[in-house]
């Protein structure tokens, strides 16, 4: 009989060479069985149940090492540890002299090592949504598009000739191939005289995030906004001789004579210090007003520089206008000031021909003014910048306009629009805004004749809120966010729009005008 090697063998031999005996001699002996040998008894009867049991499991547990074959392979036996990878960083276990093994009672967790290099995370406020581009071999792409999508440039002379200015966004795939490709991208590109049409649409400019655009953009607006930022353009034209907008014939339209551009939208694109367009429009629909055209920045690249310039929307249904005043209504600033106190079409009412009224409903020049005013817009009321100091290069001191202010009630007003289907509302056009003027040279002559200001845009301007919904509004159109610095710099043009309110609301409560809904 061997000697165990383990402390708690020894106690187990022990306990049971005590007990055996006693056990044997309680129950062959004729003593009385009184209540403490029977829980003597009991007791070892119990341990003695253990020791088997621990004897039951060491067999079970050497039976399967004993039981393997010789053609059994070691890489396809079982692992003895089959909850522990086995990479390499666990000790072997111990082995004892018999050539049995002994399970470890410690488990050593080894954790992966840091990154190489860090992770590549992007400062923007796009959320995580990645385009998935199937990147197939080129012959299949060529007859599923029809046209080059992928070209290898194989010299100077081929790349040039596949090159479309505008329109193509090169770049090096090292691994698609050994040779770089350039990838045609953008709506209107035009290879050989046949167009390209990507698997997947690029990127729109008018970025919209959420399930739905703000409440303020109707599903129109959000449509021909779309279509100014990102239709293909076949060509432009100028609008006329004197000035330097000119128009842009979309994909669709109809390259007729100005301004006959049919049924389908064209743009007109204006200089790039007119930008302050783009933001006239959300301010419109953010107030309520709705009578601005849809207005857009967008990249020219059809200009030398490729500066983003202004592209609003042009609408045909305008009525025409005169070349002096560019209005379809002719009025001078008396005869203006006349009708304001007539209160024309206000509640349904027909005004008598001696009012001098024109077909224009009495509320739209209320919000004129408010608008006009917080964008200080001076060329519609004021073409002689008779209201504040001008600077020299306003529009009145480069035509020689400022000293005809003293008899101010003949001086004519301008860009008065109406549509020819509807007369009785006005359309804002040319609406190039200037935030830089300060707060002692504002014009409150725009605002001269006004006793009614809309309850919509003056809710909005005293709820807090503009900043926030400018803020939504204007980050749709990712190029005149990028063109304006950003948020810090949109920041900065709505400080001067948020104190002009302030101006504007302290001023209607001085002279006791009204609020009232004018949504007819």
């Amino acid at each position: 009989m061997t000697c165990p090697d383990k402390p708690g063998r020894l106690l187990n031999w022990f306990l049971c060479s005590l007990c055996v005996p006693r056990v044997c001699k309680l129950w062959s002996s004729r003593r009385p069985r009184t209540r403490r040998n029977l829980l003597l008894g009991t007791a070892c009867a119990i341990y003695l149940g253990f020791l088997v049991s621990q004897v039951g499991r060491a067999s079970l547990r050497h039976r399967p090492a004993a039981g393997k074959g010789p053609h059994q392979r070691p890489d396809t036996a079982e692992a003895p540890f089959p909850e522990i990878p086995l990479d390499g960083t666990l000790a072997p276990p111990e082995a004892q002299d018999n050539g049995t093994t002994l399970l470890p009672n410690v488990v050593y967790i080894t954790l992966r090592s840091k990154r190489s290099k860090p992770a590549n995370i992007r400062g923007t406020v796009k959320p995580k949504r990645r385009k998935k581009y199937a990147w197939a071999s080129p012959a299949p792409v060529l007859e599923a598009l029809g046209g080059p999508s992928l070209q290898p440039q194989q010299g100077a002379a081929g790349a040039a000739d596949a090159e479309v200015p505008g329109y193509v966004q090169r770049g090096n795939l090292a691994n698609v191939g050994e040779s770089s490709w350039r990838l045609v991208r953008g709506p209107g590109a035009r290879v050989g005289g046949s167009d390209v049409q990507l698997a997947q649409a690029p990127e729109s400019n008018i970025r919209i995030y959420s399930e739905s655009a703000p409440s303020w953009l109707s599903k129109e607006d959000i449509r021909r906004m779309r279509l100014l930022a990102d239709g293909a353009v076949l060509g432009f034209q100028p609008v006329s001789s004197k000035s330097q907008a000119r128009l842009l014939v979309l994909e669709g339209s109809s390259a007729g004579s100005v301004p006959g551009c049919g049924s389908s939208p064209c743009g007109l694109v204006k200089q790039p210090l007119d930008m302050s367009e783009v933001f006239a429009f959300h301010l419109d629909r953010i107030l309520g007003l709705n009578r601005t055209l849809p207005s857009v920045s967008r990249r020219a690249e059809f200009t030398q520089d490729g500066r983003p310039c202004p592209v609003i929307l042009w609408d045909p249904s305008l009525s025409p206008t005169s070349n002096e005043t560019h209005s379809s209504v002719k009025l001078t600033w008396g005869a203006y000031q006349r009708l304001l106190k007539q209160k024309c079409w206000q509640n349904g009412r027909t005004p008598r021909p001696e009012w001098g009224c024109t077909a224009v409903h009495h509320h739209e020049w209320s919000k004129m003014a408010l608008f006009d005013f917080l964008l200080q817009i001076y060329n519609r009321l004021d073409t002689n910048c008779c209201g504040f100091k001008p600077r020299k290069e306003d529009t009145c001191v480069q035509n020689g306009l400022r000293p005809r202010c003293d008899d101010q009630d003949s001086v004519a007003l301008a860009h008065i629009i109406q549509r020819k289907h509807d007369p009785r509302h006005l359309v804002f056009i040319d609406n190039k805004g200037f935030f830089d003027r300060s707060e002692d040279n504002l014009n409150f002559k725009l605002l001269e004749g006004i006793k009614e200001f809309p309850e919509s845009a003056v809710s909005v301007l005293k709820s807090q809120h503009l900043r926030q919904k400018l803020l939504q509004s204007l980050f749709l159109d990712k190029v005149y966010w990028e063109s304006q610095g950003g948020r810090q710099g949109i920041e900065k043009l709505i400080d001067v729009i948020e104190q002009r309110a302030k101006i504007l609301l302290t001023y209607i409560n001085a002279h006791g005008a009204k609020v009232l809904p004018m949504n007819e």
